[in-house]
């Protein structure tokens, strides 16, 4: 049995700064099949760096203080203060906060406490198709994101 108070969980923040308070409460309980990270996010700040998905995870959201707004792929819906969202493996997806109040909640994962790069896609502008596609994701120097189109293999770093 392991025990720890949320405040006592160090923050780390997005490689793109999209949020100021993310804390990744299975990393300091060391979970190994079950992801879990406690959010603050500020008005216009996000759970994640934009529209993507996960192939090898569901994620759950509970807001705890709040409203967010969740973007898909096909329109957006909000999750209001004690509310629960899922998202299965393979849905496209990016929350936010669009209010000018704070957002307070968790994010949950499974089958395992950290997804897989390879399996994450992120939707993006890709300059040589034209069109917003889906782009493969891999860390790159410095905490960027080097982002490759699954259509035609431009990649960049953002």
């Amino acid at each position: 049995m392991e025990k720890i108070a949320i405040d006592d969980v160090d923050v780390q923040v997005h490689p793109m700064e999209v949020h100021s308070v993310r804390r990744p409460v299975s990393d300091a309980l060391g979970f190994s099949d079950f992801a879990m990270n406690y959010f603050e996010l500020e008005p216009g700040e996000s759970f994640s760096g934009g529209l993507h998905t996960h192939y090898d995870q569901e994620e759950v959201f509970y807001i705890q203080e709040g409203t967010a707004t969740f973007e898909m792929e096909d329109g957006e819906i909000t999750v209001d203060e004690a509310e629960v969202i899922r998202f299965a493996p393979g849905d496209f997806q990016r929350g936010y906060n669009d209010t000018d109040e704070r957002i307070v909640g968790f994010a949950f994962g499974a089958p395992k406490s950290k997804h897989d790069r390879d399996q994450v896609e992120s939707m993006n502008y890709c300059q040589e198709c034209e069109d917003e596609i889906a782009h493969s994701l891999e860390l790159a120097d410095e905490g960027a994101f080097r982002l490759t189109c699954t259509d035609c293999g431009n990649s960049f770093v953002r």
